[in-house]
């Protein structure tokens, strides 16, 4: 066969293969032109999610004001030194580099077996560990100090947070941060990096009600772009207690952040290509007043030892004026972080408890307001004709009470009227009509007033443990019936009963309105409209016979200490109520002293409720005596308050 027509054979199948390349190129240019035509937004999202990350920083916390305007909680600058590890990349293979070459050449020198060098990443751990530790020797040179570097949490920094500045030194000392700036180079790794923490300017007032914030891994992304990228973020806070659990959501900054790209080790390329700045939250203005505060603890403070608590209202708004707990403690001690010893400081002290609202105790003689309300709505009681023939002691059931007053050296009060029953706090007056009124129609009265329940206070924590007993209670709590001493006790205010401080405050807040339920407020609302709730249901002679009895027993009564010269308030007139109560088992009693008042009587405008608790079993703290000088303290820098020059005022 000659060449021709062997070629002519060939031809075909030359034309078959050049079809069969043709149609691959034509598959594989369809291809390439629907990947880079219609699939290329897919990939385009591909590169954009492996080479970005984004960086989230919280936004600075709102600050705390008083009503009056001063700062209770703010932001202090924190001082800190940082590295940026991406910019040390270099340093870090130069260094890997000559830590292989030191152990080859041990190895050749049989100082070391082969099977003994560390694995490439224990080596590349060392070497990272080795240049931070360099850098930190630079700022141990300038500050004096001589701190190591933590192995093991640089390590978990690289891996999980490269993209964030390497911690070296937090919280520097204000001298150590001038030294810094003045001495490190602009263009180093090394970094003082300046963030805020929580600030308290008074330190541990009004710490209960303030309260504190913590760390949090937790950080808001509303608003910032990039949420499907990888992100990383600075640590921010939250609130634990207080207003600053309460409001946390209104405290809260916003926060900011930086998008950046990445190289394939996951370094930072600047510059980054987008940057949101942080926003400091809102502020709050609280109804606290910052003086009134600190009287209330000064004064409760001077009791050595004591635990207690003080809470005052505006009469017509139920805004808290004060809101104190003692032991208490410094906030600051929790900015930036609490210490191991501060905690259990705290814990063994007891200054854990808000007791102003989560502290229930039996209310003393400061109920028998209450009882007075029962009976003179009932009937059981006449403001003007009531009478009781007091010889100190009572025979009620085959069990002698006796008239505490009395008990203690005072005169036997004889026959008393409910006026004066009110202003000496006569137990037998309120055993002989708590057993005509009885315990259902005390109890209700009590509910009347809420004192059975939470006040609705915007602060965390508020307890639910108070109690307004009655007989169906009784059955069913200690499966036992109601006794006529039981009515004695509970005229009086002790027994089963338990209130808190708050809830006193609130109660006589609402009758010096002559009104029954106060809802008690933490923030300042200027203009705020007064509070209306459901009238006592008291003629004006019954409400006026109730006050008169408690400005008697500032004057004249178990209070008469505020009408002494070093506690008098010249121009003011208070209505007011002490209690004694009785804790714990008996033979190992402890006394609540209380007092509750109200001022001025003709123009009710603060409310007032006191209670101190004893330390010892069997000594004898009584309201007039310990808790009396608490409401006088607060209500002497409040009357100062109310008549200083319009000018000083305005300045302050």
């Amino acid at each position: 066969m000659s060449i021709i027509e062997s070629y002519k054979l060939l031809r075909p199948r030359i034309l078959l293969f050049h079809f069969l390349i043709g149609g691959m190129a034509l598959v594989l240019g369809a291809g390439l032109a629907y990947r880079q035509l219609f699939r290329s937004g897919d990939y385009g999202e591909r590169e954009r999610l492996q080479n970005q990350r984004r960086v989230l920083v919280p936004g600075p916390r709102g600050n705390i004001y008083d009503r009056e305007g001063r700062l209770l909680v703010g932001n202090r600058s924190r001082f800190a030194v940082t590295l940026y590890l991406d910019e040390l990349r270099g340093e870090f293979r130069t260094e890997y580099i000559e830590i292989v070459r030191r152990y080859r050449a041990s190895e050749i020198e049989g100082e070391i077996a082969r099977a003994d060098r560390p694995s490439p990443g224990q080596l590349e751990q060392i070497a990272r560990a080795q240049v931070v530790q360099r850098y930190l020797d630079q700022v141990n040179r300038l500050l004096g100090r001589n701190d190591q570097v933590d192995v093991r949490g640089l390590d978990r920094h690289f891996r999980q947070q490269l993209l964030l500045p390497y911690l070296l030194l937090d919280d520097l000392k204000p001298e150590e941060y001038a030294k810094l700036i003045e001495r490190l180079p602009v263009a180093s790794p090394l970094q003082v990096y300046t963030s805020s923490t929580r600030y308290y300017p008074y330190h541990a007032a009004a710490a209960h009600a303030l309260g504190y914030v913590g760390s949090s891994d937790e950080v808001s992304e509303e608003d910032v772009p990039g949420t499907d990228l990888k992100t990383y973020s600075f640590k921010g806070t939250v609130g634990r207690d207080g207003l600053e659990l309460k409001y946390d959501s209104v405290l809260q900054g916003e926060t900011g952040g930086t998008i950046y790209r990445v190289d394939p080790a996951g370094f930072r390329v600047n510059p980054p290509l987008q940057r949101h700045m942080p926003v400091q939250g809102h502020s709050l203005n609280t109804s606290l007043d910052i003086d009134l505060q600190l009287a209330a603890e000064k004064a409760i403070g001077q009791y050595d030892g004591l635990k207690g608590s003080a809470v005052a209202l505006d009469v017509r708004t139920g805004e808290v004026l004060a809101l104190a707990s003692l032991p208490e403690y410094d906030l600051n001690a929790f900015s930036p972080h609490l210490s191991a010893e501060a905690a259990q400081q705290i814990n063994d002290s007891g200054a854990w408890t808000n007791r102003a609202i989560g502290g229930v105790y039996p209310p003393g003689s400061t109920f028998k307001l209450i009882t007075t309300i029962a009976g003179l709505r009932s009937g059981r009681l006449s403001a003007a004709n009531s009478t009781a023939d007091c010889k100190g002691t009572l025979r009620i059931g085959g069990r002698t009470f006796v008239c505490d007053k009395s008990a203690h050296g005072y005169e036997i009060h004889g026959v008393i009227g409910l006026r004066d029953a009110i202003a000496l706090s006569c137990d037998v007056f309120f055993y002989t009509y708590g057993l005509q009124i009885g315990p259902e129609l005390m109890a209700a009265e009590a509910r009347r007033f809420h004192l059975d329940q939470r006040t609705g206070v915007d602060l965390p924590n508020e307890t639910r443990r108070m109690l307004i007993p009655d007989t169906a209670w009784k059955q069913k709590a200690r499966d036992e019936a109601w006794f006529a001493g039981d009515s004695a006790n509970m005229a009086i205010g002790q027994g089963f009963i338990g209130v808190t401080p708050l809830g006193m405050a609130c109660f006589v807040a609402s009758l010096a309105r002559g009104e029954t339920v106060t809802v008690p407020s933490m923030l300042h609302v200027p203009n705020r409209p007064p509070q209306h709730t459901a009238p006592i249901g008291l003629t004006p002679v019954q409400l006026a016979t109730i006050f008169d009895g408690m400005e008697g027993c500032t004057t004249e009564g178990t209070a008469k200490i505020l009408n002494t010269d070093f506690l008098r308030i010249e121009g003011l007139h208070i209505a007011g109520k002490t209690g004694t109560a009785q804790v714990g088992p008996q033979g190992a009693q402890t006394n609540i002293a209380w007092f509750v008042c109200f001022a001025p009587v003709d123009d009710p405008q603060i409310a007032l409720a006191v209670a101190i608790e004893g330390d010892e079993p069997g000594e004898t703290l009584g309201g007039g005596r310990y808790a009396a000088p608490v409401a006088a303290a607060i209500l002497k820098v409040w009357f100062a308050k109310q008549h200083r020059p319009a000018a000083a005022a305005a300045g302050q």
